[in-house]
C-alpha cells in the first residue's frame, strides 16, 4: 500500500487543471502568457474564474494526496505522498512532463501534513505580494522558508520538504532572472 500511495499521489499530482481548461477554451496555456501551467498564468490568459478553478483543484490534489496517503499507509507515506505529488505536478505524466511550479499543490499538501506550515507560507505569500506586487517572489520566498517552517512546527517531515521546496524555486528560476534585471511582471501596478 505504501508504494500505490506514492503512485497515486503521483497521477493525481499529474492532473493539470490549467492545461485542461485551456483545451477547453482553445488555448494552450503552456505557449500563452508566462507559459506556465498555474493559476498567475490563467488568470492573465482565461480570466478569474478559470484561475479560481486552477487555483482550488491544485490545492485539492495535495489534499486528497496527503489524506488518502495516510488513510493507505500511515504518516510517512503522507509525508513521502508530499514530494509525489508535487512531482507529477511538475512533471505530469498525462502532458508530456511539462506542468505548472508546484506551488499551490505544495501548499495543499504541506496545509494537510501541518496547518502551522501551510499558513506561515501564505502568510509570507501574502505579505510579499501586498509590498512587491509580484507572485513569483512570494512563492519563491516562502519555498525557502518551508524548511524553516517545518523545523519549527512539524520536524520529523523536514526530509521531505527539502526536495519540493527546491523544485518550486528551480521552476521559478526565468522569474529570478527578471527579478535580478527588474523585468518581472507585476499582479497589478
Amino acid at each position: 500500500m505504501y508504494v500505490l500511495a506514492q503512485v497515486i499521489s503521483y497521477l493525481l499530482g499529474s492532473i493539470s487543471p490549467a492545461i485542461i481548461l485551456g483545451k477547453i477554451n482553445g488555448v494552450n496555456i503552456k505557449k500563452e502568457g508566462s507559459g506556465n501551467a498555474g493559476a498567475t498564468n490563467t488568470l492573465r490568459v482565461l480570466g478569474k474564474k478559470a484561475a479560481i478553478i486552477t487555483l482550488l483543484v491544485d490545492i485539492l490534489k495535495g489534499v486528497v494526496a496527503i489524506l488518502l496517503a495516510r488513510w493507505m499507509a500511515g504518516d510517512e507515506a503522507a509525508y513521502l505522498a508530499c514530494v509525489f505529488v508535487v512531482l507529477g505536478h511538475i512533471f505530469p505524466v498525462w502532458f508530456g512532463f511539462k506542468g505548472g511550479k508546484g506551488v499551490a499543490v505544495a501548499f495543499g499538501a504541506l496545509t494537510t501534513i501541518n496547518p502551522y506550515i501551510g499558513l506561515a507560507c501564505l502568510a509570507v505569500v501574502a505579505v510579499t505580494i501586498l509590498l512587491s506586487k509580484m507572485v513569483s517572489l512570494g512563492s519563491i520566498l516562502a519555498a525557502v522558508s518551508v524548511p524553516v517552517w517545518t523545523l519549527i512546527f512539524e520536524p520529523k517531515f523536514l526530509p521531505y520538504v527539502i526536495l519540493p521546496a527546491f523544485l518550486v524555486v528551480f521552476m521559478h528560476r526565468t522569474n529570478i532572472k527578471r527579478l535580478l534585471s527588474g523585468q518581472e511582471n507585476k499582479l497589478w501596478r
